[in-house]
């Protein structure tokens, strides 16, 4: 049985890393909806303007996924963020040197990204729902993700398909952010309560 003090300790700890999961959350879903804006907005009239948020939004994943480290740090094992952190490099570098192919080829890497990260975003969500509760959202996003690159890459060379096709990925991305963060709010209280 654990002691008051330990008890005490873990439960402050799964506090603060639901409390900073929940802001990191909140700030990714914001990022990915002014995506979402700007894509709508800019990327049909401006090559320059959706090259630049073609590169922005894996570059952006780096970011969000040290502030995850940092946000889990009594986390056993960091190496799925590790792991995610540089395949979001390097898709970054990549979503580069593909832009001066075509749309069709970024469309492609960015098939492998979400293929990559989303089985990540799975294997984390069901690590941390034992812990933290609150996953599900980003268990589904996770599988979403994976059949979003899969369908990225299949449709590639559809002309119809864009950058503004990205759009309603990073949409429910941040539809699903939002979700793991109103739930982990919840379970904040929760472990305050119990």
């Amino acid at each position: 049985m654990m002691s008051a003090p330990i008890h005490s300790r873990a439960i402050t700890n799964s506090q603060s890393t639901a409390r900073s999961l929940r802001n990191l959350y909140f700030i990714r879903a914001a990022f990915s909806l002014s995506w979402v804006t700007l894509v709508v907005l800019f990327a049909k009239s401006s090559a320059g303007i959706a090259a630049i948020l073609l590169i922005a939004y894996p570059a952006w994943d780096v970011l969000g996924t040290i502030l995850d480290i940092r946000a889990n740090r009594n986390s056993v094992s960091k190496t799925p963020q590790y792991v995610n952190a540089v395949i979001s490099v390097i898709t970054t570098i990549a979503v580069g040197i593909a832009l001066r192919r075509g749309i069709p080829e970024t469309l492609v890497v960015f098939g492998l990204w979400a293929i990559l990260t989303g089985a990540i975003q799975l294997v984390l969500g069901l690590r941390r729902r034992k812990s933290l509760g609150g996953q599900w959202p980003m268990i589904i996003s996770g599988g979403q993700s994976v059949a979003g690159g899969i369908s990225f890459i299949a449709l590639a060379h559809d002309p119809t398909m864009g950058i503004t096709s990205l759009a309603g990925y990073a949409a429910f991305g941040a539809f699903y952010y939002l979700l793991s963060a109103f739930r982990l709010a919840r379970t904040s209280r929760d472990v305050v309560a119990g």
